[in-house]
């Protein structure tokens, strides 16, 4: 086995003889092992060591298997459970599959049984990124008639949807949202469903070139305009002539440039540097940018009549971390990818690197995605890829989900009642098993519960007295009214 995955087992038991066996047998296997005398203990090394399989009897004192089995998936669900039992509990173990439980062995049990039990646990445990339900979600995703563009959110299926609705006009296009977003992506299918797509489809990067250069790649030049320029160049006005003219970055080009642009725009009209034959452009223009345009007008940085004409419609892109569901989507695309180009053999990514994943705020949304998983890719060393094979900054990220919210200032007895009724609604109603994660007993969870009831009670007839004082405030009011009358 591979120690560099460094996977770890659980045992649960509370047989000192059983536990030391287990504990020297899988280590010499090559698993980090660790080891738990009862339930309590093992929810404790759960909450706190990275596990990918437990290995439990099902009979213990205090805190049987079952209940473990069922507090363990509340707490780290993707740990897999084997539970070890006699002839006469069989029946319970089989049960206890249906509850999530991986498998069962039964006493007594051989080495080579229990171990290829384990290494099985742990590669059903690794979420293979090309499964068959990612699969089918990229069949039949609507985004799929588009290679670059991947999600079936909600925000992205109205972007694509926009984008559909404006792609046969012959309107200018503004594409808005934080660089990495997939702006070009947008751009490539408007004109690709578009009335211009048999015609070509032209880009120009506005930031990546000095004023120069770039006056001279949207309008080319003619021979002996400059040092240099040896021959005659076509500008990307010309290249783009019935075609699309996509404006990356837009919002960096400066004044004398924008000037030159709104020209071509209002009358289609423009000359090569050094030349003074003027030449017609029949292009359609879609722009995208970063920049808050609307900011960069009120700073005198951007004409407004260029704006509006560049912002005919307008396609605002999402980052990444407001569509996480487009997440193991886009995971899957790159890996298939990434995999394929650099002949490599890997299985997928574990869960616990995808949750990482997902969890991650993704400031350079999916180029910041992309480059994370080439680079995974490139570095695993494993058939599977984990958390080691992120980068620091990212594998050492907070995993927000499974928690709740309290708000500040929540008098404590309020607080209380949430954390009780939350763990309750999370065990499906089973108090013991509550009880185990909350550190209480089940006596005080069936305490707590009779005081909420009560309580409720007791609120509900305070509730009702109060209405009835207001009804005969009412009807008091009335009589002296009509005495009075």
């Amino acid at each position: 086995m591979n120690n560099s995955l460094k996977q770890t087992v659980l045992v649960v038991d509370d047989q000192e003889s059983i536990r030391l066996a287990l504990s020297r047998m899988l280590s010499k296997e090559g698993y980090e092992v660790f080891v738990a005398e009862s339930g309590e203990s093992a929810l404790d090394i759960l909450r706190e060591k990275k596990i990918n399989v437990m290995l439990s009897d099902l009979k213990m004192h205090k805190m049987d298997g079952l209940r473990l089995l069922k507090a363990s998936k509340l707490i780290k669900p993707e740990v897999e459970v084997i539970l070890i039992t006699a002839h006469g509990t069989i029946e319970k173990a089989v049960g206890a599959m249906k509850d999530g439980a991986y498998d069962f062995i039964t006493k007594p049990f051989k080495k080579i049984v229990i171990t290829n039990m384990i290494r099985k646990a742990i590669e059903k445990q690794a979420l293979v990124v090309e499964n068959k339900y990612l699969q089918e979600q990229l069949a039949h995703s609507e985004q799929d008639r588009h290679a670059d563009i991947i999600g079936q959110s909600g925000v992205m299926c109205e972007v694509v949807k926009l984008a559909e609705q404006v792609a046969p006009s012959q309107a200018s296009v503004l594409i808005q949202g934080e660089s990495g977003t997939g702006k070009e992506a947008i751009a490539s299918l408007i004109h690709s469903i578009g009335a211009r797509m048999d015609k070509p489809f032209v880009k120009v990067s506005c930031a990546a070139l000095p004023d120069s250069l770039l006056e001279s790649e949207l309008f080319g030049y003619e021979k002996g305009a400059f040092t240099g320029a040896v021959n005659q160049k076509e500008g990307r006005f010309e290249l783009a002539h019935n075609g699309t003219l996509f404006l990356d970055e837009i919002g960096e080009i400066t004044p004398s440039i924008q000037v030159k642009l709104l020209r071509v725009l209002q009358e289609g009209e423009f000359e090569r540097l050094g030349g003074t034959s003027v030449l017609k452009s029949n292009v359609r223009i879609i722009s995208a940018t970063n920049v808050d345009l609307a900011n960069a007008i009120k700073e005198k940085k951007f004409r407004e009549d260029l704006f509006y004409r560049l912002n005919v419609i307008t396609i605002d892109i999402p980052p990444l971390r407001e569509r996480r569901e487009d997440i193991p989507l886009l995971i899957s695309h790159f890996f298939k990818i990434y995999q394929k180009k650099n002949n490599k053999r890997i299985e997928g990514i574990s869960e616990e690197a995808l949750d990482i994943m997902t969890g991650y705020q993704w400031p350079g949304n999916v180029r910041e995605l992309k480059n994370v998983i080439e680079r995974a890719v490139v570095l695993a060393q494993d058939m599977v890829i984990t958390q080691k094979d992120l980068p620091g900054n990212i594998a050492g990220g907070r995993i927000e989900e499974k928690k709740f919210f309290i708000p500040f200032g929540m008098p404590l007895r309020e607080i209380e009642t949430k954390i009780i009724n939350e763990t309750l609604k999370r065990s499906k109603g089973d108090k013991e098993v509550t009880a185990k994660l909350l550190g209480i007993t089940p006596r005080t969870i069936y305490r707590k519960m009779n005081s909420l009831e009560e309580g409720g009670k007791r609120e509900e007839l305070n509730r009702q007295e109060a209405s009835r004082e207001e009804l005969r405030r009412k009807e008091e009011e009335e009589a002296n009214d009509n005495i009075n009358s």
